[in-house]
């Protein structure tokens, strides 16, 4: 099928991808003069029931999608069919699958997020509007036109299970989706109508904000989350989403499809308003994520996954007696940065103090200076100083005090002299004594001058009216709370430690900040997420994902390194592992170049390459092999970095070619070489290599070695 060279009309050019269903193909439309993607499933096994079941699919498709003219939808311009082949050829989208983007585990700003979705619900409103389901969004089946995001638009691709109104093509009864984003009225093969694309679109919101999609495991453990339980708010899982946009995807998501958003136009203006809502998120993570469309009859499924025990009918009364789904509510443990903070009321004024026009600002100012600190700290405080206006002033205004006519000697409770025409002697500040009850007894008369005082004039303040300053302003109200104990770091990062520790098919580290919210990194096998969680037992500690996807085709890689890899939190001793340019996926011939630093110890080194189809490529070190020459066993310093895969004399160049897919390098640094004789050649069978490889790492732990190992997953694609 690779020779093929024409369809119709169209020549072809390139293989641009391959599925369980067929091929897909860059091809040339000669009277248009324009580039195509001509889709291609084989029909020559016509007699088969599932082959007729998929091309009807593929004929769907093309009548779904050809009657859709959007500019957030991927366009169709034709359908035929050959004696071997049926094709589709539609418009050539020049971009990654968001799934693509996704699993490269990029940093999203939240504009971006919120463009891609308005993106995408543009497009459904338009499907919708035509009549026409799609039934399976997920990240897999929607296109970016460019590799820059900024520029990127949407579109809509694969409506091979869509629902056309008034089609009789498909039935009730028969579960179609791919069941990490499917709706409960999917799961129980109910018809569906536009809102089930709504509740997929809530799913692929979650895991944009979070990372992490909501409900992870097998079939039957997913079909139950969906049908009884609700997720963690997103806001439990990263600290940058708001109880608002809790609120938008929680209805999303609601179980009856009356409660969801009725229309695509709807989920779009409340993610606007939800955004635009004081303390949105600023930016996030998004992780890669497996997703398989599923056709199949809910009794077959269930019998299959066993732990479901429903069938049609019981799911079905399922659905039509859950409960009603009470409004959003922000998480009963909101993260600090999130947290609001409410100043107690200012005090009322003490009842030795004349309430006045003068004296009554005092409680009012200390009172808002405290709410101040309570919101802003000491920054608020040091602002209000900075920024308040001057201390009013009792009798400096000419307009109401009267020079006496001859000098005096000022009283020791007054706080500021009449104005005289001779220089008066020393006293106290006004500043701190124009703000006192005794001051405003002692205010000399307009009319007549104050009666003449023997004592000595420069006699300070009394104390009391130094410290009467002080306490409203720098001092919390006696009724205030004190702030609660902060979380107890050590006590988390002991509790995960343990928990990574235990975890099989996985490679996680990670760290705790200061706030207590754990952040998870490394890889991640199936059914990990959920291990952790229930781990957790319900503890309120936050966890961001910050890992990679792996099928359990690599858990066997995962297992041997486990033990050898640092512990979680740990800083030293670390073995760092990458590729040239921090790549994490490689198209069609390009080269492997890894990229490694060593431990804080000296030590051998072994780099392999594990492909998802069962074989270890050696990458260091090569034996020789069909003119290869043999590396040179070395010890390398501590932290030393090497390069890998780099054009070199007598060195193959590691290049990427199909089967495409997610493969995994995994290097270990040893201070003695783990294997007594060298491989018998650079590519073996991975269960065999790992299994040797498995009982050499015992056996250097029994005896005392030093070693450790590390592995990173990397995506390979067609050009």
């Amino acid at each position: 099928m690779d020779t093929l060279e024409k369809l119709g009309k169209y020549e072809i050019k390139r293989v641009l991808g391959r599925g369980a269903m067929g091929v897909v193909y860059e091809g040339w439309d000669p009277t248009i003069q324009r580039v195509v993607a001509i889709k291609t499933v084989p029909i020559s096994d016509t007699d088969d029931e599932e082959t007729r079941e998929a091309i009807a699919r593929f004929r769907r498709e093309a009548q779904a999608a050809g009657r859709l003219t959007h500019p957030n939808i991927v366009s169709v311009f034709d359908y035929g069919e050959t004696n071997e082949l049926a094709y589709i050829v539609m418009e050539f989208v020049n971009g990654p699958s968001l799934k693509e983007v996704m699993g490269k585990n990029d940093r999203f700003a939240l504009p971006d997020v919120v463009k891609i979705m308005q993106d995408v619900l543009a497009g459904l409103e338009h499907s919708h509007e035509q009549g026409v389901v799609h039934r399976d969004i997920k990240p897999a089946n929607l296109m970016l036109t460019s590799t820059d995001r900024s520029r990127a638009r949407i579109k809509i691709s694969d409506f091979g299970i869509a629902r056309i109104e008034s089609s009789s093509m498909t039935q009730a009864g028969v579960m179609m989706g791919t069941p990490t984003y499917m709706s409960p009225e999917q799961f129980m093969g109910q018809t569906v109508d536009p809102r089930t694309d709504i509740y997929a679109c809530g799913v692929l919101l979650y895991q944009m904000l979070t990372g992490e999609r909501p409900f992870e495991g097998g079939l039957s453990a997913i079909m139950h989350k969906v049908l009884n339980t609700e997720p963690i708010p997103p806001s439990q899982l990263s600290v940058n989403v708001t109880p608002a946009l809790d609120t938008v995807v929680k209805k999303a998501m609601a179980k009856r499809p009356a409660e969801r958003f009725q229309s695509a136009h709807d989920f779009s203006e409340a993610l606007v308003t939800a955004v635009r809502a004081p303390g949105a998120a600023a930016t996030l993570d998004t992780l890669t994520a497996e997703e398989a469309t599923l056709v199949a009859r809910p009794d077959t499924v269930a019998a299959a996954a066993g732990a479901a025990e429903m069938d049609a009918t019981m799911a079905m009364a399922t659905l039509e007696t859950l409960p009603p789904q009470p409004a959003a509510a922000p998480p009963a443990s909101a993260p600090p940065s999130e947290a609001t903070v409410i100043a107690p009321p200012p005090p009322p004024p003490s009842p030795a103090e004349p309430v006045s026009s003068g004296s009554s600002k005092v409680p009012l100012i200390a009172g808002a200076v405290i709410a101040l600190l309570a919101v802003g700290g000491g920054g608020a405080f040091f602002m209000l100083r900075q920024n308040a206006p001057p201390a009013p002033s009792v009798s400096t205004s000419p307009a109401v005090v009267t020079p006496a006519p001859q000098a005096v000697t000022p009283a020791p409770q007054a706080v500021t002299p009449t104005p005289q025409p001779v220089a008066p002697p020393p006293q106290p500040p006004p500043t701190q004594q124009a703000q006192t009850p005794t001051a405003q007894a002692a205010q000399p008369s307009t009319t007549q001058p104050p009666p003449v005082q023997t004592a000595k004039p420069a006699e300070p303040a009394p104390p009391r009216e130094v410290a009467a300053e002080k306490p409203p302003i720098v001092s919390p109200p006696p009724s205030q709370p004190a702030p609660p104990p902060g979380p107890d770091i050590a006590a988390i990062r002991e509790r995960f430690a343990q928990i990574v520790a235990g975890q099989s098919c996985s490679l996680l580290n990670g760290a705790v900040s200061d706030r207590g919210t754990v952040t998870l990194t490394g890889i991640a096998g199936p059914g990990v997420r959920d291990d952790v969680r229930d781990a957790l037992a319900g503890a309120a500690i936050p966890v961001l994902w910050r890992t990679s996807a792996a099928e359990s085709v690599f858990c066997q890689p995962l297992d041997v390194l486990r033990p050898i890899a640092p512990a979680f939190a740990s800083i030293e001793p670390r073995l760092a592992l990458s590729l040239a340019d921090e790549r994490t996926a490689l198209h069609d011939g390009q080269r492997i170049r890894p990229r490694i630093v060593m431990p804080n110890f000296p030590g051998y080194l072994r780099v392999d390459y594990v492909t998802h189809d069962g074989a270890v490529q050696h990458l260091y070190p090569q034996v020789a092999d069909q003119g290869v020459v043999a590396d040179k066993v070395k010890v390398f310093p501590a932290g030393e970095r090497v390069a890998l895969g780099d054009p070199s004399p007598g060195q193959p160049a590691w290049e990427v070619g199909p089967p495409y897919g997610t493969d995994m390098i995994i290097a270990i640094a040893s201070s003695q070489p783990l294997f007594a004789k060298p491989r018998p050649g650079n590519v073996e069978k991975a269960d065999a290599y790992l299994h040797d490889l498995a009982a050499a790492v015992r056996n250097f732990e029994r005896a005392g070695g030093r070693l450790i190992g590390n592995a990173m997953l990397v995506d390979t694609l067609p050009k």
